[in-house]
């Protein structure tokens, strides 16, 4: 179950992320709302996620499914630019994400 909620929370970080982007500094109403509730979603099950995961390996996790989501959300529907060094780049957060859980025990 706390793997479930820490990638849930992850997810929320990509969401929030990419509503901060849209609230264009907080000057449109909706987007820094769903912003706000997706972020504060995202911390509370980060906090569900930690109750039987280490802070060594939840944290980790939660930012780094954050940091590749928003990746590619803004490569695929914001136009920003793919190049090789960054794609690998995000394959080695993957890799680090995967590495984690396998050497997690829940």
């Amino acid at each position: 179950m706390a793997w479930i909620s820490l990638t849930a929370a992850g997810i929320l970080e990509i969401i929030w992320a990419y509503y901060m982007k849209q609230s264009d500094g907080f000057t449109r109403l909706v987007p820094t709302l769903i912003m706000l509730v997706a972020m504060a979603a995202s911390f509370w099950l980060l906090t569900v996620a930690m109750k039987s995961l280490p802070l060594g390996t939840a944290y980790p996790v939660w930012t780094g499914i954050g940091a590749v989501g928003t990746f590619i959300v803004g490569a695929a529907f914001m136009g920003e630019a793919l190049s090789p060094t960054r794609i690998v780049a995000a394959l080695l957060i993957v890799a680090g994400l995967v590495l984690m859980k396998l050497t997690t025990a829940e």
